[in-house]
């Protein structure tokens, strides 16, 4: 953060000299964006997409941002503008396949698809270092279900190559690396990828983060698996089901969730409590396969439903946020956090005092787990249970650790988000552990 810190005071300098100087703006817009402060990093991309020379790059960051919104139409008119400024651009044209899929206009996507992918699935990365470099590769799925690494991999230290593994020539040799970061976290939504990388790793011989075989055990219906047998857990039943499968089922217990693979932040997830409605929802849900979720009572006494998140980095569990909805849909962005101080002071004497909010049968409970996924980086979400045991939502490495958003409000939160972020910083780098 220090470094951060330095490096914005001296891009601050260079605007105040010259408010157009490009490197500055991308490098202030790339500290705000690493340390959370998104709004912040839009107006400064948006000012250095006004730079004569067309600033590219701030094109392809604000459809890159627009995307992880999920606002896709946004994410587009991006993309378009920096492919009318330089229609080879291979960031660009890979973000407009991605928007397009998004939109469902797969028919138009596929081209870029091909264009963006097809023989330029190995992508070198730009190093900002002076001296000689550590290196190391980073598996990615175009297709997306990556995990959100890129804002803790510090790229003057470490020279990395990008390879989306669904494109990959898996015949060519590797490129030199020291260790691998295996980023494809959604084993449902990004199956082949993650098949692929499997492949790829095996052929190394080099420390690997996530490996790809432990993320492939950790798909939706395996929630059940890798919590059975673990006193004090609770998974729900989940089960897949194809499209006319479910028109057809008899014997359904309601309410159930219906959720789209490869899916996250809430989209396509529903709740539904008669088999009439779930025909209703299920027409306008994307994919020939659905997963069917028994839903689990994370109310508390007030009728507030809470989500614990805590994240496993390299055999640590670190607190991460507590939500407090009156939706059974609990997301910390759309939460009621804002809004309360008492939820705030409640989510505070969580990430203080992790093991005496949730108890000694929970946290030996989220340990075992945490044994058993074997993964780098992983995370999950949860309810506890009048009894003190854990209701797991999910389990998986696709959790995020997006910095806490400014103000005073939320200060609170940052001494324990720092933690993570230090902690994920290390493993990253190859500076801790193989």
């Amino acid at each position: 953060m220090r470094q951060s810190s330095d490096l914005a005071a001296i891009f601050l300098d260079r605007l105040r000299a010259d408010p157009q100087h490009l490197e500055a703006l991308l490098g202030l817009g790339s500290i705000a964006l690493a340390t959370g402060r998104r709004d912040a990093a839009r107006t400064i991309f948006g000012q250095a997409t006004r730079h004569p020379s067309g600033a590219i790059g701030a094109w392809v960051t604000l459809g890159n941002m627009a995307l992880e919104d999920g606002k896709a139409t946004t994410a587009r008119g991006h993309y378009d503008a920096a492919l009318s400024r330089d229609a080879t651009c291979a960031e660009a044209i890979q973000g407009m396949a991605r928007a397009l899929a998004m939109l469902g206009e797969h028919g138009a996507a596929e081209p870029f698809w091909r264009a963006g992918f097809v023989g330029h699935a190995v992508a070198p990365r730009r190093y900002r270092g002076t001296g000689p470099a550590r290196e190391a590769l980073y598996l990615a799925s175009a297709h997306g279900g990556n995990v959100r690494l890129w804002p803790w991999l510090d790229d003057r230290q470490v020279a990395v190559t990008v390879i989306y593994t669904d494109y990959a020539d898996l015949s060519s040799p590797l490129p030199n690396h020291d260790w691998i970061i295996n980023a494809i976290g959604d084993a449902d939504g990004a199956a082949l990828a993650l098949a692929n990388a499997e492949r790829l790793v095996s052929t190394s011989g080099k420390p690997v983060i996530n490996h790809p075989s432990r993320v492939r055990q950790t798909g939706r219906c395996d929630l059940g698996s890798l919590c059975e047998g673990i006193d004090g857990l609770v998974a729900p039943r989940i089960r897949s089901m194809g499209r006319a499968a479910i028109h057809l089922a008899e014997g359904l217990e309601f309410p159930l969730l219906v959720r789209a693979p490869g899916f996250h932040t809430g989209r396509h997830f529903h709740l539904v409590q008669t088999l009439v409605e779930m025909h209703s929802v299920v027409q306008d849900m994307p994919g020939d396969t659905l997963f069917l979720i028994q839903p689990l009572d994370a109310r508390g006494q007030d009728g507030m439903a809470r989500k614990y998140r805590v994240m496993f980095v390299r055999g640590q569990i670190f607190p991460w946020h507590l939500a407090i909805s009156s939706d059974w849909k609990v997301h910390y962005f759309s939460a009621a956090m804002a809004g309360h101080e008492s939820y705030r002071a409640e989510e505070r004497c969580f990430l203080n005092d992790m093991s005496n909010v949730l108890g000694a049968r929970a946290m030996t409970a989220l340990q075992r787990l945490e044994r058993r996924m074997g993964l780098d980086y992983a995370g999950v979400d949860f309810a506890l249970a009048p009894d003190g045991s854990v209701l797991v939502f999910e389990a998986n490495a696709t959790m995020t650790i997006n910095a806490p958003q400014p103000g005073a409000d939320w200060d609170y939160r940052r001494p324990a988000a720092a933690r993570v972020q230090r902690a994920v910083a290390e493993i990253l780098s190859g500076t801790e552990g193989g």
